[in-house]
């Protein structure tokens, strides 16, 4: 078995890992990179490995840093099954029609205020490319054992995180090899915790925060006390985030404080994210992977007004403060959440809130750096509002959530690959594992290739 690195390397985007057993050659995750320009650019770059030699894709879960690059990948030639979870199929389902959907509006928004150096701005796949890639996925139930390629099974087990997140295990005869996806918190709000990890003789472990503890102050009350500071100065708060998982968290923590009285029940909130919308509703038909009761679901569900329409979104910019607006995307790099920081983030009165955390290069990260203005449409807005972060309302275990659930593995691994990471948390998970249970680690540099010995 061989393994090489194609994506995950020194940043937490683009997880993409090869597998290589005989004649069988499959892709663990097919995601976009996102943030700095460098990084970006290898998404327009040339693949380096034969797409068409792939028997399959396994995807461990929807984000984009994940599975946002496979219409690309379909449109480059790639014509087998992706195999993933239910719940992940139905993300996909809206996630890439609406990745496709965006990177088309950009490049016309481009083109008409001709503000890219590229003539003509083109997306990198359209919402037709994402439909069509959308044909090949196949739902697979957890914990169960299928053959993803000729000689090689593969298994999904729940990693919490989002709806549909996985671990996933390759297995030949010889070799056992686990991926832990993203890795979600044995006490979030929402999600159920991850499983414990299955017996692998090598394992890629996400380091998103391996350099991290979650804070220990209740993100509840610490919204709570924004919303009410920027409520009382007659400010908006502005939340850009994930559509998937993040989203629903803030939904039910703006339930849960209006129901305590700890923010006006009059406060209007908005929910201007259409994707957002639709996998929120998703969450009734997935009881078994979250916590919230059918009751509590409906309520997460009816906390915000829903934003549908472009003329809706535009209205919401000429609104007055207070208000709450959550949009998409969470690193503020899309969507139309870009609009309101263009519009909000100018004054002192409004409060712009990160919620959780924001990979370098985007304009999250540029936000929480302290940076005093930021580039939108080409042009770089003043950046005057109060901004926030809340860092403890992340989907991602930290470091010793991370060593806790390594812990419960059967046996140590021969080998454990550190990913999806930038370079200080990766290298700080390193150092964490070698010393606490004494295994041995490396952090792979991007396109590396490495051979896998045959079990003990």
């Amino acid at each position: 078995m061989e393994i090489s690195f194609h994506g995950a390397t020194g940043t937490v985007t683009g997880s993409k890992y090869r597998v290589q057993q005989g004649s069988a050659s499959v892709l663990v995750d097919c995601g976009l990179f996102q943030g700095y320009k460098q990084l970006r650019l290898r998404n327009r770059a040339a693949p380096s490995f034969d797409v068409r030699a792939l028997d399959a894709v396994l995807l461990t879960h929807a984000h984009l840093d994940h599975s946002g690059y496979l219409p690309l990948l379909v449109k480059q030639g790639f014509s087998g099954p992706v195999y993933c979870t239910e719940a992940t199929l139905e993300l996909c389902r809206i996630l890439l029609p609406d990745s496709g959907r965006l990177q088309e509006e950009d490049a016309l928004h481009a083109n008409r205020h001709q503000w890219s150096r590229h003539q003509p701005a083109l997306p990198l796949y359209t919402e037709a490319d994402a439909m069509q890639a959308l044909d090949q996925l196949r739902a697979c139930p957890q914990s169960q054992e299928f053959e993803a390629a000729p000689g090689l099974k593969a298994r999904f087990d729940p990693a919490g995180h989002i709806l549909g997140a996985a671990m996933l295990r390759l297995s030949s005869a010889h070799c056992r090899l686990l991926f832990s996806g993203d890795l979600g918190r044995q006490e979030d709000p929402i999600m159920a915790p991850p499983a414990p990890p299955p017996g692998a003789d090598y394992l890629v472990v996400e380091s998103t925060y391996g350099n991290r503890r979650h804070e220990a102050t209740d993100p509840l009350l610490e919204l709570g006390k924004l919303i009410r500071r920027t409520a009382k100065r007659g400010g908006v708060v502005v939340i850009p985030s994930f559509a998937v998982g993040r989203t629903q968290s803030l939904l039910w923590c703006i339930h849960q404080l209006k129901q305590q009285g700890l923010i006006p029940a009059r406060i209007p909130v908005y929910l201007n994210s259409p994707m957002a919308i639709d996998v929120t509703g998703l969450y009734r038909r997935h009881p078994g992977e979250h916590r919230l009761d059918p009751e509590q679901c409906q309520a997460m569900c009816h906390a915000a007004k829903f934003i549908n329409t472009v003329e809706e979104s535009k209205a919401l910019n000429q609104r007055k403060g207070p208000m709450i607006i959550i949009a998409g995307s969470g690193m503020a790099t899309g969507g139309r959440v870009v609009h309101h920081l263009k519009a909000f983030a100018p004054d002192p009165r409004n409060c712009i809130v990160l919620a959780g955390f924001q990979a370098g290069g985007t304009r999250g990260a540029a936000l929480i750096a302290g940076a005093d203005s930021i580039k939108i449409h080409g042009e770089y807005v003043a950046v005057r509002a109060e901004i926030a972060q809340l860092s403890n309302l992340s989907a991602h275990a930290d470091y010793v959530e991370i060593l806790d659930w390594l812990r419960r593995m059967p046996r140590a691994p021969r080998q454990t690959f550190i990913t999806h990471g930038e370079p200080v948390a990766a290298d700080a998970l390193r150092q964490r594992i070698e010393e606490q249970l004494h295994w041995n680690c490396s952090v792979p540099e991007f396109r590396e290739r490495v051979a896998l010995d045959k079990a003990r």
